[in-house]
């Protein structure tokens, strides 16, 4: 069963450039298993060393972050799509004075 999987920019070049990909699964776990068979490289840039997602990896089924859901055994149907988003953080700090 074919899922819509949206790339985020910085895994893009897993994917050939490809924003949105087709991948198979019954949870977004197995969705993400199938990503790495397809596209070598996947399961180190979302998962760390212990083997969970990393904390800024953010999982959205249809627009519902999978953290409020099931987590990665979140169930999907056909249909759906699946939304890597990596969190944005960081940066310096600036002062309202330096921006003029």
């Amino acid at each position: 069963m074919p899922i819509k999987v949206r790339i985020p920019t910085p895994l893009q070049t897993l994917t050939q450039g490809e924003q949105k990909v087709a991948a198979a699964g019954r949870t977004v776990r197995d969705l993400l298993a199938d990503l790495e068979s397809r596209y070598p490289g996947f399961k180190q840039r979302l998962y760390d060393d212990s083997g969970s997602l990393r904390r800024f990896v953010n999982g959205y089924v249809n627009d519902e972050d999978i953290r409020f859901l099931d987590g990665e055994d979140t169930a999907l149907k056909e249909e759906d799509e699946l939304s890597i988003i990596p969190a944005v953080a960081g940066g310096g700090s600036l002062r309202w004075q330096d921006a003029r």
